[in-house]
């Protein structure tokens, strides 16, 4: 498909406008979560979800018990939503799992959790293993889908995050044998690999995960480096315009991950129409897209080993046995939160002390100020 010149500088237009508007990917994510918040069910006052979210902080964490559940996927969704500053996804293909942690001494939610299947290729975890997996060997990559999970979300209540070191108590759990369990349990698997990586990227010299050996290590930077998706009635409006001018959609309508291949398909075709046309605009465009990838940054790599010696030795197929290594057993579920309940009370104690405690529900709505991502 090549756009005439007209339609072409429009369309290039369009997306200069669109994402000019935006310096900063906190920018960015807030404006795409507002627009969300607007499709957000009614719910009565003192029968709404942010009610069942951890609200007492008075306690201290040594006081703390949790339990780790499936909920209902709908609802765990819909739960996320008001408390994480992405647009999350509800569908997603491969492995996924959506586990929601309770503190049981007053039965009520502190973090939401989805892991699923990672990427296939990784710059940290090719230098993790000594190489890239090969692709081509289906046995490797067959061992490779039976043994790793990516954290997608690890998002805590807020302010139990802030106030109680949340997303370390989350992220530990993601590591811990138990989830290791119910992955295993529920896929026929035999994970032995974690990995995630920051929510803010290479522009930020920290993240919640660092400070949490032998749990998390940091293996690098990400390589990504993509353009942010147009978002409601914007993606919409160039959606329809293309189907119009091509006479059938970009891309098929079971397609995974449809979103952003329709839009790379946008992208590819103005960059082609333009530099068919006018070297001018498509320089200029080509300049605009390179410096609008800027907003998604590389983001920080972390990885876990659940505690094994020789899982990149296993995942190469080198061996067929994974061995414990000295930290095996500090990952079990009761450690993971003993380790986490020293650190969240030097901070409780420390917040306490400077009167500096947040009591306030950060709900995202209509008129929401919320200014960290999460």
């Amino acid at each position: 498909m090549i756009l005439n010149n007209i339609d072409a500088t429009w369309a290039m237009n369009y997306f200069i406008e669109y994402f000019g508007q935006y310096e900063r990917i906190d920018q960015y994510l807030k404006e795409q979560k507002l627009e969300q918040v607007k499709n957000f069910p009614f719910q009565l006052p003192g029968m709404a979800d942010e009610d069942e979210f951890f609200a007492k902080f008075d306690i201290s964490p040594e006081d703390m018990k949790f339990s780790v559940t499936e909920p209902n996927g709908q609802i765990f969704d819909r739960m996320l939503n008001k408390t994480s500053s992405h647009t999350n996804m509800s569908s997603i293909p491969g492995k996924s799992i959506r586990l929601l942690v309770t503190e049981t001494t007053t039965n009520t939610i502190v973090g939401f959790i989805r892991l699923g299947s990672p990427v296939i290729n990784s710059k940290p975890r090719n230098v993790y293993l000594g190489r890239p997996l090969q692709t081509t060997d289906m046995d490797e990559m067959g061992r490779f889908n039976n043994s790793a999970i990516m954290g997608f979300v690890i998002v805590p209540t807020q302010p139990f995050g802030y106030n109680y070191l949340g997303g370390k108590l989350l992220a530990a759990i993601c590591c811990s044998h138990h989830v290791r369990d119910i992955l295993n349990k529920k896929y026929k698997t035999n994970i032995c690999l974690f990995e995630t990586t920051s929510l803010y990227g290479s522009s930020k010299s920290s993240s919640q995960y660092d400070g949490m050996k032998p749990y998390l290590r940091f293996k690098g930077l990400t390589d990504s480096h993509f353009l942010p998706l147009l978002h409601g009635e914007a993606f919409k409006k160039m959606n329809a315009w293309f189907t119009e001018r091509n006479g059938e959609p970009l891309v098929d309508a079971d397609a995974s991950s449809r979103k952003l291949k329709i839009q790379t398909k946008m992208v590819s075709i103005i960059k082609e129409s333009l530099k068919q046309q006018d070297a001018n605009l498509y320089e200029k465009f080509s300049k605009f897209v390179n410096k609008t990838r800027d907003l998604t940054e590389q983001k920080r790599f972390y990885m876990s080993d659940y505690g094994y010696e020789n899982v990149p030795q296993y995942l190469k197929r080198e061996t067929d046995e994974l061995k414990k290594g000295i930290h095996y057993d500090k990952f079990t579920l009761e450690n993971t939160i003993k380790w986490w309940q020293k650190l969240a009370t030097k901070r409780f104690n420390k917040l306490k002390q400077n009167n500096n405690i947040r009591n306030d529900l950060e709900i995202w709505h209509e008129d929401a100020n919320i200014q960290i991502i999460r």
